[in-house]
C-alpha cells in the first residue's frame, strides 16, 4: 500500500483525485445552500418551466415559433440563431482576413498601406460599437418603395431581399450541413500529407465534391414546397417587398461587425503564417515553373494555415462568443433568448446554467473538431524552416 504512494504517477493521480473531490464538494454545497435559500424566499427551483408557453413572439427565427411555443423551443431557436450567425461570421472573417493578409504581404506598397490602415482602424474600435454603427447605417437605407435594386435584389431599411428557394427550413438546413461537411472533408484531403500521397487521392477529392453537390441538390429537391417554383424572386408589392429571402438588419449588422472586426485579427494571424513560410520552399516551387497563383495556393497558403491553425482555432472560439453582442441590436441569439426568458419566467439560476452549458458544449465541440483537423494536417519537425 505504501509502495503505491512512492510512485510519482500514483501521487499525481491521488492529488488530482483529491482536488476534484474538493471542487465537487464545494459546488455541491453551494448548490444545496442556494436551493435552501431560494426555498426560504418562496422561489422554486427546477426545469419544469421549460414546458410552459412563453406568451411572446420574437423577431429573427430559423424555425417555426409563436407565442404559444414553449421555453424549450425558444432556447433551441436561440441556439440555432447563434450557430447560424456564428458560422457565417467566422467564414466571412476568414475571407476578409485572408484578403488583408495578402495585401499586407504583397510587394505593392499601396496595397500594404491600405491593409495596414484597415487593421489599425477596425482592430482598435470595440466590436459592440461597430455592430451598433452598422445597424444604424442599415436601418437608415431607403424604404421599400424607394429601395436600391439590382440583380433581382433589393436593399432597404427593412433588410436586404435576395432570391431564394421555395424549400422547407429543415431541408435547407440539411443541405447547408452537407455542404459544410463536404468542404471540411475536401480541406482535410487537400492538406493532409498522408491522404494526399494515396494513389487515388485526386479521384477521392472529386468523389467527395460530386457527392457533396449531389447530396445538397437532392436534399433541396426533396424539400421543395409543392405548387411553387423552385426559385423565389423578391418583388415590390404595395408598400413592401414580397417573396424571396429577407436578411434582417439585425443579422446583417452583427455579421458585418464580426467579419470586419474579426477579419482584422485573423489577417494578422494569417500574415504571421505567410512570414513563417520558408523562402527556400517558395523559391523551389518557382524553380519548378509554377505560376504565382500555383505557388500561392499550393505552397504558401497551405503552409501558412498549418503554421497558424492553433491560433486561428482560439480566434474562432472567441468570434463565436461575440455572437452574444446581437442583443445590442435586437438579434434573437442564444444570449438574448436567455435574457428575455429570465425577465419573463424568472428561474435565473436554471437559465444561466443552461446558457453556460450551451456555450461550453458548442465551443468545446468546435475546438475538438478543429484540433483533430490540425492534428491531421500538422507538419512535423523543421519542415517550415527555410
Amino acid at each position: 500500500m505504501l509502495s503505491m504512494f512512492t510512485s510519482r504517477k500514483a501521487r499525481a493521480f491521488a492529488l488530482q483525485a483529491i482536488f476534484l473531490a474538493v471542487v465537487i464538494a464545494v459546488i455541491g454545497g453551494a448548490f444545496v445552500e442556494g436551493r435552501r435559500n431560494l426555498a426560504a424566499q418562496g422561489i422554486t427551483f427546477g426545469f419544469g418551466f421549460l414546458n410552459h408557453t412563453t406568451g411572446f413572439d420574437v423577431g429573427f427565427k430559423l424555425i417555426s415559433y409563436d407565442s404559444y411555443s414553449t421555453y424549450s423551443r425558444l432556447i433551441f431557436l436561440g441556439i440555432l440563431d447563434s450557430l447560424f450567425v456564428g458560422a457565417f461570421g467566422i467564414v466571412a472573417a476568414n475571407l476578409v482576413g485572408l484578403v488583408i493578409a495578402i495585401m499586407r504581404t504583397a510587394g505593392n506598397s499601396t496595397f500594404n498601406a491600405l491593409g495596414t490602415v484597415y487593421v489599425e482602424i477596425f482592430r482598435n474600435i470595440p466590436l459592440i460599437l461597430q455592430v451598433v454603427f452598422w445597424y444604424a447605417l442599415l436601418t437608415r437605407l431607403p424604404p421599400p418603395r424607394h429601395a436600391l435594386s439590382g440583380f433581382d435584389s433589393f436593399l432597404t431599411s427593412r433588410g436586404v431581399y435576395i432570391p431564394g428557394l421555395n424549400v422547407t427550413g429543415g431541408h435547407a438546413a440539411a443541405a447547408c450541413a452537407i455542404v459544410i461537411a463536404g468542404l471540411t472533408g475536401l480541406t482535410v484531403l487537400s492538406m493532409s500529407r498522408r491522404l494526399s500521397r494515396l494513389p487515388f487521392a485526386r479521384l477521392l477529392r472529386w468523389g467527395v465534391g460530386l457527392a457533396t453537390l449531389s447530396g445538397a441538390v437532392l436534399t433541396l429537391h426533396l424539400g421543395r414546397i409543392s405548387g411553387t417554383p423552385l426559385v423565389s424572386l423578391p418583388k415590390l408589392q404595395g408598400f413592401n417587398i414580397q417573396e424571396g429571402i429577407r436578411i434582417s438588419p439585425e443579422f446583417l449588422s452583427l455579421l458585418i461587425g464580426m467579419a470586419v472586426y474579426g477579419g482584422a485579427y485573423i489577417s494578422e494571424i494569417i500574415r504571421a503564417g505567410f512570414l513563417a513560410t520558408g523562402k527556400g520552399q517558395v523559391e523551389a516551387a518557382q524553380s519548378l515553373g509554377l505560376t504565382p497563383w500555383q505557388v500561392f495556393h499550393r505552397v504558401r497558403l497551405p503552409l501558412a494555415i498549418r503554421a497558424v491553425l492553433p491560433t486561428l482555432i482560439n480566434q474562432y472560439v472567441w468570434l463565436f462568443k461575440a455572437t452574444t453582442l446581437g442583443i445590442a441590436v435586437g438579434y434573437t441569439d442564444f444570449f438574448a433568448v436567455i435574457s428575455v426568458s429570465i425577465n419573463q419566467a424568472g428561474h435565473t439560476l436554471e437559465l444561466i446554467g443552461i446558457l453556460m452549458l450551451g456555450f461550453l458544449v458548442i465551443n468545446n465541440a468546435m475546438a475538438l473538431v478543429l484540433n483533430r483537423v490540425n492534428k491531421a494536417i500538422a507538419l512535423r519537425g523543421n519542415q517550415l524552416r527555410s
